[in-house]
């Protein structure tokens, strides 16, 4: 026996080149409902919500320890149909049609398009953002309900990116300076040094990161200057840490002969498609480190480690006014100019809230030494 509901689906409308959105956006998209014949409803609705999770497992011995915890950032609920019998809540809105009337609960067969709005709201919450064994991810709903039959469901994610102005809490025009020197054993004699400067510690999708180096070698061997950008992921359930890096991009410098002193300058390019840094979220942090080090045959490499901070690209911020009803097919009737529907009031903008950043790993007594990454990750 065919199904009475067809199809029950949920689309969003890109507002940028990039598809991303982030706070104060104007999130805007459409419900579309194919049924097959009359159909009554109890209730249709469309929610939209944003929450980071994280869960793991461990065996420690014969049993499997399961680290869950989660971090809910927002959810609101606009119905186009709500059950009688359901008790209103604050974060729920019954919205209107194009008449100015609510909708009918019973539908007659064929296609029909619920179109919706959300504004994201103004604190400033962590990217979208997906890895081992955590997420944060901000998703559209749509919920059909009919007596005696099983709810149906669709739902779609939107990229979130942190608004660029957070980051300034961070220092991010901070500029960066170290220095290490090592005496070389065994198969290598003599000395070598580097004192290494960053112009700033925060870079763009895209950017350049320019590295200046002096380098002193005076050692018996060649030695050649190397550069790896990697990514650090920390995730907290439980007291827990676990933690995942991963190389994203190498260059290595032109080779220095011994006896030479010499000034280098390098550039790496941060790719277009770089995961923003993560450090507004209590329990997800995406970290961004530079290692310079100096290659030494048969010997052990010195190297100076530096943390960065990748934004996302600059972007032109979108327009947060509501769209009008013409934006969905609909003329205007009437009044030249009608209240717009199917909207909730914009709401006065909150001022940004200070981020309640994660403390320092050394502050954290209960999360386990990282003996299984060894120095190179630290």
């Amino acid at each position: 026996m065919p199904s009475t509901v067809k199809s029950l689906k949920i689309t969003y409308n890109p507002i940028n080149e990039q598809n991303t959105f982030t706070s104060g956006d104007w999130v805007t998209g459409q419900v579309s409902l194919e049924v097959a014949k009359d159909c009554e409803i109890d209730s249709l609705m469309v929610q939209f919500k944003g929450k980071a999770e994280v869960m793991w497992t461990e065996r420690h011995g014969q049993v499997t320890v399961v680290y869950h915890s989660k971090d809910k950032y927002f959810s609101i609920k606009h119905y186009f149909i709500r059950d009688k019998n359901a008790e209103e809540d604050d974060n729920e809105t019954l919205l209107i049609n194009q008449s100015g009337e609510t909708y009918s609960s019973v539908v007659a067969p064929g296609c029909h398009v619920y179109p919706f709005s959300f504004q994201i709201p103004y604190p400033s919450m962590p990217s979208s953002f997906t890895g081992s064994v955590g997420k944060i991810y901000y998703t559209l709903k749509a919920k059909l309900s009919r007596s005696m039959r099983i709810a149906q469901k669709d739902k779609i994610r939107i990229n979130y990116v942190t608004n660029v102005i957070t980051y300034n809490d961070l220092d991010i025009m901070a500029p960066q300076h170290d220095s290490k020197d090592k005496k070389m054993k065994l198969f290598t004699s003599g000395s070598v040094a580097m004192d290494v400067k960053l112009e700033k510690t925060g870079y763009s999708q895209g950017e350049g990161l320019k590295v200046m180096a002096c380098i002193e070698n005076n050692s018996s061997r060649e030695i050649k200057p190397k550069y790896c950008v990697y990514r650090k992921h920390s995730f907290f359930a439980d007291g827990k840490r676990r933690v995942c890096t991963k190389d994203l991009l190498k260059e290595v410098g032109e080779p220095i002969p011994p006896s030479t002193n010499v000034n280098v300058s390098k550039v790496i390019p941060i790719p277009h498609d770089a995961e923003p840094s993560i450090h507004n979220c209590s329990i997800i942090t995406a970290e961004h480190r530079l290692r310079v080090y100096l290659d030494v045959k048969y010997a052990s490499d010195p190297e100076i480690k530096f943390p960065i901070v990748i934004m996302p690209a600059s972007q032109v911020p979108a327009v947060a006014a509501t769209p009008s009803a013409s934006a969905f097919g609909f003329e205007p009737y009437g009044n030249t100019n009608p209240p717009q529907w199917g909207y909730v009031p914009p709401q006065p903008p909150v001022a940004p809230q200070s981020l309640d950043l994660p403390p320092p790993y050394g502050a954290h007594g209960m999360y386990p030494p990282l003996t299984d990454f060894g120095h190179k990750y630290q």
